[in-house]
Protein backbone atom coordinates (compact mmCIF):
# COMPACT_ATOMS: atom_id res chain seq x y z
CA UNK A 1 0.00 0.00 0.00
CA UNK A 2 1.43 3.38 -1.00
CA UNK A 3 2.07 6.16 1.53
CA UNK A 4 -0.72 8.27 -0.03
CA UNK A 5 -3.29 5.51 0.42
CA UNK A 6 -2.17 4.95 4.04
CA UNK A 7 -2.58 8.66 4.78
CA UNK A 8 -6.11 8.73 3.31
CA UNK A 9 -7.07 5.62 5.30
CA UNK A 10 -5.80 7.12 8.60
CA UNK A 11 -7.64 10.41 7.89
CA UNK A 12 -10.88 8.55 7.19
CA UNK A 13 -10.61 6.58 10.44
CA UNK A 14 -9.86 9.79 12.38
CA UNK A 15 -12.89 11.59 10.91
CA UNK A 16 -15.12 8.62 11.72
CA UNK A 17 -13.89 8.64 15.34
CA UNK A 18 -14.70 12.35 15.62
CA UNK A 19 -18.23 11.78 14.32
CA UNK A 20 -18.79 8.98 16.83
CA UNK A 21 -17.56 11.19 19.71
CA UNK A 22 -19.95 13.99 18.74
CA UNK A 23 -23.00 11.70 18.62
CA UNK A 24 -25.00 11.48 21.86
CA UNK A 25 -25.26 7.99 23.37
CA UNK A 26 -28.09 5.86 22.06
CA UNK A 27 -28.26 7.76 18.74
CA UNK A 28 -27.30 6.06 15.52
CA UNK A 29 -26.48 7.66 12.23
CA UNK A 30 -29.62 8.73 10.48
CA UNK A 31 -31.79 8.95 13.64
CA UNK A 32 -32.43 12.64 13.78
CA UNK A 33 -35.46 14.87 13.86
CA UNK A 34 -36.22 16.84 10.73
CA UNK A 35 -36.27 20.60 11.19
CA UNK A 36 -38.88 22.94 9.86
CA UNK A 37 -36.70 23.43 6.75
CA UNK A 38 -37.02 20.35 4.51
CA UNK A 39 -34.45 21.56 1.98
CA UNK A 40 -31.88 18.97 3.08
CA UNK A 41 -30.93 20.68 6.40
CA UNK A 42 -31.61 18.89 9.67
CA UNK A 43 -31.73 19.79 13.38
CA UNK A 44 -28.69 18.58 15.33
CA UNK A 45 -29.23 15.19 17.00
CA UNK A 46 -29.06 16.73 20.51
CA UNK A 47 -31.67 19.32 21.53
CA UNK A 48 -30.67 22.52 23.32
CA UNK A 49 -32.48 25.17 25.35
CA UNK A 50 -31.77 28.62 26.77
CA UNK A 51 -32.10 29.94 30.34
CA UNK A 52 -35.18 31.91 29.26
CA UNK A 53 -36.84 28.71 28.02
CA UNK A 54 -35.85 26.89 31.21
CA UNK A 55 -37.26 29.62 33.46
CA UNK A 56 -40.54 29.66 31.55
CA UNK A 57 -40.79 25.83 31.50
CA UNK A 58 -40.11 25.48 35.24
CA UNK A 59 -42.70 28.15 36.00
CA UNK A 60 -43.64 29.59 39.39
CA UNK A 61 -43.33 27.50 42.54
CA UNK A 62 -41.80 27.03 46.00
CA UNK A 63 -38.42 28.39 44.98
CA UNK A 64 -39.94 31.69 43.86
CA UNK A 65 -41.91 32.02 47.11
CA UNK A 66 -38.68 31.57 49.10
CA UNK A 67 -36.87 34.01 46.80
CA UNK A 68 -39.72 36.50 47.10
CA UNK A 69 -39.52 36.59 50.90
CA UNK A 70 -35.72 36.67 51.17
CA UNK A 71 -35.37 39.39 48.53
CA UNK A 72 -38.34 41.14 50.10
CA UNK A 73 -36.40 41.22 53.34
CA UNK A 74 -33.69 43.03 51.38
CA UNK A 75 -36.28 45.71 50.60
CA UNK A 76 -37.10 45.95 54.32
CA UNK A 77 -33.45 46.60 55.18
CA UNK A 78 -33.03 49.12 52.34
CA UNK A 79 -36.21 50.98 53.36
CA UNK A 80 -35.13 51.12 57.00
CA UNK A 81 -31.75 52.61 56.13
CA UNK A 82 -33.27 55.28 53.88
CA UNK A 83 -36.36 56.10 55.98
CA UNK A 84 -34.26 56.32 59.13
CA UNK A 85 -33.22 59.80 57.96
CA UNK A 86 -36.77 61.15 58.22
CA UNK A 87 -37.14 59.86 61.80
CA UNK A 88 -33.71 60.77 63.13
CA UNK A 89 -33.53 64.29 61.65
CA UNK A 90 -35.31 66.07 64.57
CA UNK A 91 -33.09 64.20 67.06
CA UNK A 92 -29.72 65.07 65.55
CA UNK A 93 -30.94 68.64 64.95
CA UNK A 94 -31.52 68.84 68.68
CA UNK A 95 -28.32 67.09 69.83
CA UNK A 96 -25.88 69.03 67.64
CA UNK A 97 -27.99 72.23 67.26
CA UNK A 98 -28.06 72.01 63.47
CA UNK A 99 -29.44 74.49 60.96
CA UNK A 100 -31.81 73.39 58.18
CA UNK A 101 -29.04 73.05 55.57
CA UNK A 102 -26.99 70.86 57.90
CA UNK A 103 -29.92 68.48 58.41
CA UNK A 104 -30.50 68.38 54.65
CA UNK A 105 -26.81 67.65 54.07
CA UNK A 106 -27.14 64.35 55.94
CA UNK A 107 -29.64 62.98 53.39
CA UNK A 108 -27.62 64.43 50.52
CA UNK A 109 -24.42 62.69 51.63
CA UNK A 110 -26.21 59.34 51.95
CA UNK A 111 -27.43 59.67 48.38
CA UNK A 112 -23.98 60.82 47.26
CA UNK A 113 -22.54 57.55 48.56
CA UNK A 114 -25.33 55.67 46.77
CA UNK A 115 -24.67 57.57 43.53
CA UNK A 116 -20.90 57.05 43.54
CA UNK A 117 -21.21 53.32 44.23
CA UNK A 118 -24.32 52.72 42.07
CA UNK A 119 -22.44 52.44 38.76
CA UNK A 120 -19.58 50.55 40.42
CA UNK A 121 -21.93 47.98 41.96
CA UNK A 122 -23.68 47.54 38.59
CA UNK A 123 -20.35 46.97 36.80
CA UNK A 124 -19.19 44.48 39.44
CA UNK A 125 -22.53 42.63 39.31
CA UNK A 126 -22.30 42.22 35.52
CA UNK A 127 -18.63 41.21 35.64
CA UNK A 128 -18.44 39.05 38.77
CA UNK A 129 -22.00 38.10 39.70
CA UNK A 130 -25.14 39.58 41.25
CA UNK A 131 -25.05 37.48 44.44
CA UNK A 132 -21.58 38.63 45.53
CA UNK A 133 -22.46 42.31 45.13
CA UNK A 134 -25.80 42.05 46.98
CA UNK A 135 -24.31 40.04 49.85
CA UNK A 136 -21.35 42.40 50.13
CA UNK A 137 -23.73 45.36 50.16
CA UNK A 138 -25.66 43.88 53.09
CA UNK A 139 -22.55 43.30 55.18
CA UNK A 140 -21.13 46.74 54.34
CA UNK A 141 -24.33 48.70 55.08
CA UNK A 142 -25.03 46.81 58.32
CA UNK A 143 -21.49 47.41 59.61
CA UNK A 144 -21.44 51.14 58.93
CA UNK A 145 -25.02 51.62 60.10
CA UNK A 146 -24.06 50.10 63.44
CA UNK A 147 -21.03 52.41 63.64
CA UNK A 148 -23.35 55.38 63.01
CA UNK A 149 -24.96 54.82 66.41
CA UNK A 150 -21.58 55.57 68.03
CA UNK A 151 -20.89 58.76 66.00
CA UNK A 152 -19.28 61.29 68.40
CA UNK A 153 -19.97 64.32 66.21
CA UNK A 154 -21.99 65.63 63.28
CA UNK A 155 -19.01 65.20 60.93
CA UNK A 156 -18.58 61.54 61.84
CA UNK A 157 -22.34 60.99 61.49
CA UNK A 158 -22.30 62.33 57.93
CA UNK A 159 -19.25 60.25 56.94
CA UNK A 160 -20.66 57.00 58.33
CA UNK A 161 -24.08 57.52 56.72
CA UNK A 162 -22.31 58.15 53.40
CA UNK A 163 -20.65 54.74 53.79
CA UNK A 164 -24.08 53.24 54.48
CA UNK A 165 -25.26 54.75 51.18
CA UNK A 166 -22.42 52.93 49.38
CA UNK A 167 -23.58 49.62 50.85
CA UNK A 168 -27.24 50.22 49.99
CA UNK A 169 -26.16 50.73 46.35
CA UNK A 170 -25.01 47.11 46.32
CA UNK A 171 -28.19 45.93 48.05
CA UNK A 172 -30.28 47.54 45.28
CA UNK A 173 -28.90 44.96 42.81
CA UNK A 174 -31.13 42.41 44.57
CA UNK A 175 -33.93 43.59 42.28
CA UNK A 176 -31.97 42.41 39.23
CA UNK A 177 -31.14 39.08 40.88
CA UNK A 178 -34.81 38.53 41.71
CA UNK A 179 -36.12 39.59 38.31
CA UNK A 180 -33.84 37.18 36.42
CA UNK A 181 -35.47 34.18 38.12
CA UNK A 182 -39.15 35.15 37.61
CA UNK A 183 -41.14 33.94 34.55
CA UNK A 184 -42.38 36.72 32.27
CA UNK A 185 -46.09 36.36 33.02
CA UNK A 186 -45.51 36.60 36.78
CA UNK A 187 -43.25 39.66 36.78
CA UNK A 188 -46.09 42.21 36.56
CA UNK A 189 -47.65 40.65 39.69
CA UNK A 190 -44.70 39.69 41.90
CA UNK A 191 -42.49 42.73 41.36
CA UNK A 192 -45.14 45.31 42.38
CA UNK A 193 -45.89 43.22 45.48
CA UNK A 194 -42.31 43.88 46.61
CA UNK A 195 -43.64 47.29 47.67
CA UNK A 196 -45.19 45.54 50.67
CA UNK A 197 -41.73 44.84 52.06
CA UNK A 198 -40.58 48.42 51.52
CA UNK A 199 -43.65 49.58 53.42
CA UNK A 200 -42.88 47.14 56.27
CA UNK A 201 -39.35 48.52 56.51
CA UNK A 202 -40.65 52.10 56.56
CA UNK A 203 -43.23 51.30 59.23
CA UNK A 204 -40.73 49.33 61.32
CA UNK A 205 -38.33 52.28 61.56
CA UNK A 206 -41.21 54.63 62.45
CA UNK A 207 -42.40 52.24 65.18
CA UNK A 208 -38.84 52.03 66.50
CA UNK A 209 -38.72 55.82 66.52
CA UNK A 210 -42.05 56.01 68.34
CA UNK A 211 -41.13 53.47 71.04
CA UNK A 212 -37.34 53.60 71.41
CA UNK A 213 -36.38 57.25 70.82
CA UNK A 214 -38.41 58.76 73.71
CA UNK A 215 -36.92 56.27 76.20
CA UNK A 216 -33.50 55.09 74.97
CA UNK A 217 -32.66 57.73 72.35
CA UNK A 218 -31.90 57.69 68.63
CA UNK A 219 -28.63 55.75 68.98
CA UNK A 220 -30.37 52.66 70.31
CA UNK A 221 -32.99 52.99 67.58
CA UNK A 222 -30.22 52.67 64.97
CA UNK A 223 -28.63 49.70 66.78
CA UNK A 224 -31.94 47.84 66.86
CA UNK A 225 -32.59 48.68 63.19
CA UNK A 226 -29.43 46.74 62.21
CA UNK A 227 -30.86 43.45 63.56
CA UNK A 228 -32.82 42.51 60.35
CA UNK A 229 -29.64 42.97 58.27
CA UNK A 230 -27.70 40.53 60.44
CA UNK A 231 -30.49 37.95 60.22
CA UNK A 232 -30.73 38.34 56.46
CA UNK A 233 -27.00 37.68 55.99
CA UNK A 234 -27.59 34.10 57.22
CA UNK A 235 -30.69 33.63 55.02
CA UNK A 236 -28.78 34.58 51.90
CA UNK A 237 -27.19 31.14 51.59
CA UNK A 238 -30.56 29.92 50.26
CA UNK A 239 -30.38 32.27 47.25
CA UNK A 240 -28.29 31.02 44.27
CA UNK A 241 -26.38 33.08 41.75
CA UNK A 242 -28.38 34.15 38.69
CA UNK A 243 -28.40 31.43 36.01
CA UNK A 244 -28.61 34.16 33.36
CA UNK A 245 -25.40 35.70 34.68
CA UNK A 246 -23.63 32.32 34.83
CA UNK A 247 -24.31 31.46 31.19
CA UNK A 248 -23.25 34.94 30.08
CA UNK A 249 -19.99 34.36 32.00
CA UNK A 250 -19.48 30.96 30.32
CA UNK A 251 -20.20 28.99 33.51
CA UNK A 252 -22.88 26.78 31.96
CA UNK A 253 -22.48 23.94 34.48
CA UNK A 254 -23.19 26.27 37.44
CA UNK A 255 -26.25 27.67 35.62
CA UNK A 256 -27.47 24.12 34.93
CA UNK A 257 -27.01 23.16 38.58
CA UNK A 258 -29.07 26.20 39.66
CA UNK A 259 -31.85 25.39 37.18
CA UNK A 260 -31.96 21.74 38.34
CA UNK A 261 -32.25 22.96 41.95
CA UNK A 262 -35.13 25.31 41.06
CA UNK A 263 -36.92 22.61 39.04
CA UNK A 264 -36.58 20.15 41.95
CA UNK A 265 -37.99 22.67 44.46
CA UNK A 266 -40.88 23.52 42.15
CA UNK A 267 -41.62 19.87 41.30
CA UNK A 268 -41.11 20.67 37.61
CA UNK A 269 -38.89 19.45 34.79
CA UNK A 270 -36.32 21.19 32.63
CA UNK A 271 -36.79 21.34 28.87
CA UNK A 272 -35.36 18.31 27.01
CA UNK A 273 -31.77 18.56 25.86
CA UNK A 274 -28.86 20.54 27.24
CA UNK A 275 -28.38 24.18 28.19
CA UNK A 276 -26.43 26.01 25.54
CA UNK A 277 -25.85 29.75 25.25
CA UNK A 278 -22.73 31.57 24.07
CA UNK A 279 -20.43 33.29 26.54
CA UNK A 280 -20.69 37.07 26.39
CA UNK A 281 -17.40 38.98 26.47
CA UNK A 282 -18.97 42.45 26.71
CA UNK A 283 -20.47 42.01 30.19
CA UNK A 284 -20.69 45.27 32.12
CA UNK A 285 -19.81 47.45 29.11
CA UNK A 286 -21.44 50.86 29.64
CA UNK A 287 -21.28 51.56 25.88
CA UNK A 288 -24.16 49.11 25.37
CA UNK A 289 -26.41 51.60 27.18
CA UNK A 290 -25.67 54.26 24.55
CA UNK A 291 -25.64 52.15 21.39
CA UNK A 292 -28.37 52.99 18.82
CA UNK A 293 -30.70 50.33 20.24
CA UNK A 294 -30.79 51.73 23.77
CA UNK A 295 -29.60 55.35 23.53
CA UNK A 296 -33.01 57.05 23.63
CA UNK A 297 -34.27 54.59 26.24
CA UNK A 298 -31.27 55.20 28.49
CA UNK A 299 -31.46 58.99 28.32
CA UNK A 300 -35.19 59.05 29.09
CA UNK A 301 -34.80 56.42 31.80
CA UNK A 302 -32.06 58.37 33.56
CA UNK A 303 -34.40 61.35 33.83
CA UNK A 304 -37.29 59.09 34.92
CA UNK A 305 -35.15 57.69 37.72
CA UNK A 306 -34.08 61.17 38.74
CA UNK A 307 -37.73 62.23 39.02
CA UNK A 308 -38.78 58.98 40.75
CA UNK A 309 -36.27 59.56 43.55
CA UNK A 310 -36.78 63.33 43.60
CA UNK A 311 -40.56 62.92 44.01
CA UNK A 312 -40.42 59.99 46.44
CA UNK A 313 -37.94 61.47 48.90
CA UNK A 314 -39.49 64.88 48.37
CA UNK A 315 -42.81 63.48 49.60
CA UNK A 316 -41.19 61.69 52.55
CA UNK A 317 -39.04 64.60 53.74
CA UNK A 318 -41.73 67.21 53.01
CA UNK A 319 -44.24 65.41 55.20
CA UNK A 320 -41.65 65.10 57.96
CA UNK A 321 -40.76 68.80 57.71
CA UNK A 322 -44.38 69.98 57.54
CA UNK A 323 -45.21 68.04 60.68
CA UNK A 324 -42.05 68.92 62.60
CA UNK A 325 -42.22 72.68 61.98
CA UNK A 326 -45.99 73.11 61.94
CA UNK A 327 -46.03 74.56 58.42
CA UNK A 328 -49.37 72.95 57.61
CA UNK A 329 -52.36 75.05 56.70
CA UNK A 330 -54.88 73.06 58.75
CA UNK A 331 -58.17 74.19 60.26
CA UNK A 332 -58.50 71.68 63.11
CA UNK A 333 -54.99 71.24 64.53
CA UNK A 334 -54.83 70.19 68.19
CA UNK A 335 -53.33 72.51 70.81
CA UNK A 336 -50.02 70.63 71.01
CA UNK A 337 -49.57 70.88 67.26
CA UNK A 338 -50.54 74.56 67.13
CA UNK A 339 -47.96 75.55 69.78
CA UNK A 340 -45.09 73.93 67.94
CA UNK A 341 -42.20 76.17 66.94
CA UNK A 342 -43.58 79.21 68.74
CA UNK A 343 -40.80 80.42 71.02
CA UNK A 344 -40.09 83.99 72.14
CA UNK A 345 -36.37 83.39 72.70
CA UNK A 346 -35.57 82.81 69.04
CA UNK A 347 -34.85 79.66 67.03
CA UNK A 348 -35.58 76.41 68.83
CA UNK A 349 -33.46 73.45 67.73
CA UNK A 350 -35.26 70.77 69.72
CA UNK A 351 -38.63 69.98 68.16
CA UNK A 352 -39.07 66.20 68.49
CA UNK A 353 -41.94 64.37 66.83
CA UNK A 354 -45.08 64.03 68.92
CA UNK A 355 -47.04 60.77 68.99
CA UNK A 356 -49.58 62.17 66.52
CA UNK A 357 -46.78 63.01 64.07
CA UNK A 358 -45.52 59.43 64.15
CA UNK A 359 -49.10 58.29 63.65
CA UNK A 360 -49.48 60.45 60.54
CA UNK A 361 -46.21 59.07 59.11
CA UNK A 362 -47.40 55.51 59.75
CA UNK A 363 -50.68 56.12 57.92
CA UNK A 364 -48.82 57.64 54.98
CA UNK A 365 -46.60 54.52 54.83
CA UNK A 366 -49.69 52.37 54.42
CA UNK A 367 -50.35 54.34 51.25
CA UNK A 368 -47.36 52.63 49.65
CA UNK A 369 -49.27 49.34 49.39
CA UNK A 370 -52.89 50.44 49.40
CA UNK A 371 -52.98 50.83 45.61
CA UNK A 372 -50.75 47.86 44.68
CA UNK A 373 -53.75 46.04 43.08
CA UNK A 374 -54.33 49.16 40.98
CA UNK A 375 -50.66 49.16 40.00
CA UNK A 376 -50.81 45.51 38.91
CA UNK A 377 -53.90 46.22 36.78
CA UNK A 378 -52.25 49.25 35.16
CA UNK A 379 -49.10 47.26 34.33
CA UNK A 380 -51.10 44.45 32.72
CA UNK A 381 -53.58 46.67 30.89
CA UNK A 382 -51.69 49.84 29.96
CA UNK A 383 -48.16 48.46 29.89
CA UNK A 384 -45.08 49.93 31.56
CA UNK A 385 -44.66 53.21 29.63
CA UNK A 386 -48.21 54.51 29.90
CA UNK A 387 -48.44 53.46 33.55
CA UNK A 388 -45.40 55.62 34.34
CA UNK A 389 -46.99 58.65 32.66
CA UNK A 390 -50.33 58.24 34.45
CA UNK A 391 -48.71 57.85 37.88
CA UNK A 392 -46.47 60.88 37.40
CA UNK A 393 -49.32 63.16 36.29
CA UNK A 394 -51.41 62.13 39.29
CA UNK A 395 -48.47 62.69 41.66
CA UNK A 396 -47.96 66.20 40.25
CA UNK A 397 -51.61 66.98 40.96
CA UNK A 398 -51.39 65.78 44.59
CA UNK A 399 -48.18 67.78 45.22
CA UNK A 400 -50.04 70.95 44.30
CA UNK A 401 -53.13 70.01 46.33
CA UNK A 402 -50.96 69.95 49.48
CA UNK A 403 -50.88 73.76 49.23
CA UNK A 404 -54.65 73.96 49.73
CA UNK A 405 -55.81 74.56 53.31
CA UNK A 406 -57.67 71.55 54.66
CA UNK A 407 -58.36 69.62 57.84
CA UNK A 408 -55.71 67.37 59.38
CA UNK A 409 -57.73 64.42 58.08
CA UNK A 410 -57.65 65.90 54.58
CA UNK A 411 -53.88 66.41 54.78
CA UNK A 412 -53.42 62.79 55.92
CA UNK A 413 -55.51 61.52 52.99
CA UNK A 414 -53.49 63.58 50.49
CA UNK A 415 -50.24 62.36 52.02
CA UNK A 416 -51.56 58.79 51.84
CA UNK A 417 -52.37 59.14 48.13
CA UNK A 418 -49.10 60.88 47.33
CA UNK A 419 -47.03 58.15 48.95
CA UNK A 420 -49.04 55.56 47.00
CA UNK A 421 -48.38 57.26 43.67
CA UNK A 422 -44.67 58.03 44.10
CA UNK A 423 -44.05 54.55 45.51
CA UNK A 424 -45.83 52.88 42.57
CA UNK A 425 -43.91 55.07 40.15
CA UNK A 426 -40.59 54.02 41.71
CA UNK A 427 -41.64 50.37 41.51
CA UNK A 428 -42.65 50.56 37.85
CA UNK A 429 -39.42 52.27 36.80
CA UNK A 430 -37.49 49.50 38.57
CA UNK A 431 -39.48 46.86 36.67
CA UNK A 432 -39.10 48.57 33.29
CA UNK A 433 -35.33 49.00 33.71
CA UNK A 434 -34.77 45.37 34.70
CA UNK A 435 -36.81 44.22 31.68
CA UNK A 436 -35.53 46.56 28.97
CA UNK A 437 -31.76 45.95 29.25
CA UNK A 438 -30.06 42.66 28.22
CA UNK A 439 -28.38 40.37 30.76
CA UNK A 440 -24.89 41.52 29.72
CA UNK A 441 -25.72 45.11 30.74
CA UNK A 442 -28.72 44.72 33.07
CA UNK A 443 -26.86 45.39 36.30
CA UNK A 444 -24.76 48.27 34.99
CA UNK A 445 -27.91 49.69 33.39
CA UNK A 446 -29.60 49.51 36.78
CA UNK A 447 -26.46 50.97 38.36
CA UNK A 448 -26.46 54.03 36.10
CA UNK A 449 -30.18 54.53 36.67
CA UNK A 450 -29.93 54.29 40.46
CA UNK A 451 -27.01 56.74 40.38
CA UNK A 452 -29.09 59.29 38.47
CA UNK A 453 -31.94 58.69 40.90
CA UNK A 454 -29.70 59.59 43.81
CA UNK A 455 -29.00 62.96 42.23
CA UNK A 456 -32.72 63.56 42.71
CA UNK A 457 -32.38 62.26 46.27
CA UNK A 458 -29.48 64.67 46.90
CA UNK A 459 -31.44 67.71 45.69
CA UNK A 460 -34.76 66.82 47.37
CA UNK A 461 -33.63 67.53 50.97
CA UNK A 462 -32.56 71.09 50.16
CA UNK A 463 -35.98 71.81 48.69
CA UNK A 464 -38.08 69.81 51.16
CA UNK A 465 -36.12 70.74 54.29
CA UNK A 466 -34.60 74.17 53.52
CA UNK A 467 -36.84 75.92 50.99
CA UNK A 468 -39.92 74.60 52.81
CA UNK A 469 -39.24 77.01 55.70
CA UNK A 470 -39.37 79.95 53.26
CA UNK A 471 -42.43 78.97 51.22
CA UNK A 472 -44.47 75.78 51.07
CA UNK A 473 -45.70 76.61 47.55
CA UNK A 474 -42.19 77.22 46.21
CA UNK A 475 -40.97 74.00 47.83
CA UNK A 476 -43.73 71.76 46.43
CA UNK A 477 -43.90 73.28 42.92
CA UNK A 478 -40.53 71.85 41.67
CA UNK A 479 -41.68 68.32 42.55
CA UNK A 480 -44.93 68.78 40.61
CA UNK A 481 -43.18 70.34 37.59
CA UNK A 482 -40.58 67.55 37.41
CA UNK A 483 -43.34 64.92 37.43
CA UNK A 484 -45.22 66.61 34.56
CA UNK A 485 -42.10 66.88 32.36
CA UNK A 486 -41.24 63.24 33.09
CA UNK A 487 -44.76 62.06 32.22
CA UNK A 488 -44.42 63.70 28.79
CA UNK A 489 -40.96 62.21 28.27
CA UNK A 490 -42.16 58.68 28.96
CA UNK A 491 -44.44 58.82 25.91
CA UNK A 492 -41.27 58.80 23.81
CA UNK A 493 -39.76 55.66 25.33
CA UNK A 494 -39.20 53.48 22.21
CA UNK A 495 -39.54 50.04 23.85
CA UNK A 496 -42.53 48.51 25.64
CA UNK A 497 -41.53 45.50 27.78
CA UNK A 498 -44.97 44.20 28.75
CA UNK A 499 -44.97 40.39 28.26
CA UNK A 500 -41.53 40.42 26.61
CA UNK A 501 -38.79 37.87 27.38
CA UNK A 502 -35.64 39.15 29.05
CA UNK A 503 -32.90 39.71 26.48
CA UNK A 504 -29.58 37.89 26.93
CA UNK A 505 -27.46 40.22 24.78
CA UNK A 506 -27.85 43.47 22.86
Amino acid sequence: MSDGMKTELVSAIYLQDLELQEKPPGKTQGTHKPSGNTQGTHKPPDETFTVEEAVETIGFGRFHILLFFIMGSANIVEAMEIMLLAVVSPEIRCEWRLDDWQVALVSTMVFLGFMLCGVLSGYLADRYGRWKVVFGGFVWSAYFSLLTSFAPSYGWFIFLRTMVGCGVAGVSQSFVLKTEFIPAKHRAILLPLATVFWMLGSMLIIVLGMTVVPTLGWRWMIRLSVAPSILLIFLFKFVPESARYNVSAGNVEAAMETLRHIAKMNGASLPPGRLMEPEEKERGNWRILLNPTFRTTSLLLWYSWFVASFAYYGSVLSSSELLEKNLLCVTDADREHSLKHHHEDGLCYCIPFAFNDYQTLLISCLGEVALVPVNICLLNVLGRKLTLSVLQLLAAMIFMLLNVCSTMFGFTVLLFLLRSLVSMNFNVVYIYTAEVYPTVARSIGMGFCTSFSRIGGMIAPFIAQVLMSQSVVQALSPFAAACVVCAVGNFFLPIETKGRALLQNS
